[in-house]
C-alpha cells in the first residue's frame, strides 16, 4: 500500500526518463562489492519494468580510508567520485547528483539495508502518481530497523504531519527517487546525516513540490552504522523545526502562545471565582495573578508575532500555499482587528487607574488597592503590544501588496 502526499502544483518531468542512482559510502569495504554488483544485476529489470531508457551508477567515497574506493573502482560500469576527506552523507549524495546526468535522480545506501529492485517499485509510483519525491518507508511490518531508530522516525513522522498538514512515516530514509528539475526548490540541503529529513521537510512544506511514500522491507546493515542516535537525532528534530518554522511559524508560535494563555486563565479563575463570590481579593492571591500577567502577555506576543511570522511567509515565498483555514485566522487577526482591540485594552486600562494616576501625580502616593493597579497594568501592556504589532502587520500586507503588484505588472524592483 502506498502514500501519495500531494501538493498544488507538482513538477512533471519528461516523457523519457533516465535514471542516476547514487550510492554515498565511507568506510564500506565490507558491503560496498555486494551493493553495487545487486545493483548493476538490477539494472535492466529496473529499465525494462520501471520504463526507464537508460541507467547510471555512481559510488561517492566521502573519504574512505579504507579499501570501499579500490574496490568500487573495479567496476568498468560505475562511476567513482572519491575524496580524501570525510565530508558528510548528504555531500557525497550531493556530488553524486552533480555528476549525473539522468532525469531521475536516485540514491540508495551502501550498507546493504535496501534492495535495489525496490527502485522499480519507487519509479513506477512517481510515474502513477506525478510525485516529485518518492521515499521508501522503512517502517513497515517486516522491518528489521533497531527499536530506538524506529521511535525516533515515529517522532520525527509526528512533528511533520502536525506541522505540515501531510503524512510521511519515515522522513530520513535512505532509498527515493527524486525529479531532477525539483532539486532547485530543495536546494540548499546540508551536508551531514540530516540531509534526508531537511529533503522529506522541504518536500513536505514547499507547495510547489509533491512528495509520495511506498513502504519497502528493510534489512539489518552490513557493519557498523555511522548514525548516532543522539547526536543525529537532534540534528533530525533541529532540521525540521528549523524548516518548519521557515515555512509555518504560526502553527508553533500560536500553539505554545494559546497554551500559555489557556494556562493564564485556568490559573487565574480561582481569585476571579473567589472575588465573584465575595467582592474582594485576598492578599496571598497576588503571586498567582502576577503569574496569569506573565502568562497573558507572552501567550498575546508569541501569538502576535506568528502571525508577523506567517505573514512574513507569504511575503518572501510568493507561490507558498497556506494550511487550509491559515488565511482566515490571519484575515480574521488582521491589522485592523489588533488595533481596534489594543486600542480597546489600552483604554480600559487607563480608566480603571485614573484616579489612581492622578494621586500618584498630585501626592505621590496610591491608596487604591493593587489589584487594580495590577489589572490595569496588564490591560495597558497588552494594548501597546497589540497596537504596536498592528503597525507591523500593516506594514507587511503594504509590501506584500507592493510585491504583488510588481510581479503582475512585469515591474522590477532594485
Amino acid at each position: 500500500m502506498s502514500t501519495a502526499l500531494a501538493a498544488s502544483a507538482p513538477i512533471r518531468a519528461t516523457a523519457t526518463d533516465t535514471l542516476s542512482i547514487v550510492i554515498p559510502a565511507y568506510n564500506e569495504e565490507g558491503a560496498i562489492a555486494s551493493i553495487i554488483e545487486r545493483t548493476l544485476a538490477a539494472r535492466e529489470r529496473i529499465r525494462v519494468e520501471a520504463g526507464i531508457d537508460d541507467i547510471e551508477l555512481i559510488v561517492v567515497s566521502d573519504g574512505s580510508t579504507d579499501r570501499t574506493a579500490a574496490i568500487a573502482a573495479r567496476y568498468d560500469d560505475v562511476q567513482l567520485v572519491s575524496y580524501e576527506r570525510n565530508r558528510g552523507y548528504g555531500a557525497a549524495i550531493k556530488a553524486g547528483f552533480a555528476r549525473a546526468s539522468g532525469s531521475l535522480l536516485a540514491f540508495l545506501d551502501a550498507d546493504g539495508t535496501c534492495d535495489p529492485l525496490f527502485f522499480i517499485t519507487l519509479c513506477r509510483h512517481l510515474h502513477s502518481s506525478g510525485a516529485d519525491v518518492v521515499i521508501g518507508s522503512r517502517l513497515g511490518r517486516d522491518s528489521e530497523m533497531p527499536a530506538v531508530r524506529r521511535l525516533g522516525n515515529r517522532l520525527f513522522a509526528w512533528l511533520l504531519n502536525a506541522w505540515g498538514g501531510r503524512n510521511v512515516t519515515d522522513s530520513a530514509s535512505g532509498m527515493r527517487v527524486i525529479r531532477r528539475e525539483a532539486l532547485a526548490r530543495l536546494y540548499p540541503l546540508p551536508d551531514g546525516m540530516h540531509f534526508t529529513p531537511a529533503m522529506s521537510t522541504l518536500a513536505l512544506f514547499d507547495s510547489r513540490l509533491s512528495i509520495a511514500e511506498v513502504p519497502m522491507p528493510y534489512r539489518e546493515r552490513i557493519g557498523q552504522s555511522k548514525l548516532r542516535v543522539l547526536g543525529d537525532g537532534a540534528r533530525f528534530l533541529r532540521i525540521i523545526v528549523d524548516t518548519a518554522l521557515m515555512y509555518r511559524p504560526l502553527r508553533l508560535l500560536g500553539a505554545a502562545g494559546a497554551l500559555l494563555l489557556l494556562l493564564g486563565f485556568g490559573y487565574g479563575l480561582q481569585p476571579l471565582v473567589h472575588y465573584a463570590t465575595n467582592r474582594r481579593v485576598e492578599e496571598w492571591m497576588i503571586y498567582r495573578l502576577v503569574a496569569v500577567v506573565v502568562a497573558g502577555t507572552s501567550g498575546v506576543a508569541l501569538v502576535t508575532i506568528g502571525l508577523l511570522a506567517q505573514q512574513t511567509v507569504l511575503l518572501i515565498h510568493e507561490d507558498f500555499a497556506p494550511l487550509r483555514g491559515a488565511n482566515r485566522v490571519v484575515g480574521f487577526l488582521s491589522a485592523r482587528w489588533l488595533a481596534v482591540a489594543g486600542a480597546t485594552l489600552a483604554i480600559a486600562g487607563a480608566l480603571l487607574n485614573w484616579r489612581s494616576v492622578l494621586q500618584y501625580l498630585s501626592t505621590g502616593t496610591v491608596t487604591a488597592h493593587w489589584i487594580y493597579v495590577l489589572a490595569g497594568g496588564f490591560l495597558v501592556t497588552l494594548g501597546i503590544e497589540l497596537l504596536a504589532f498592528a503597525v507591523l502587520g500593516r506594514a507587511l500586507a503594504a509590501l506584500r501588496q507592493r510585491r504583488m503588484y510588481s510581479v503582475s505588472h512585469g515591474v522590477v524592483e532594485r
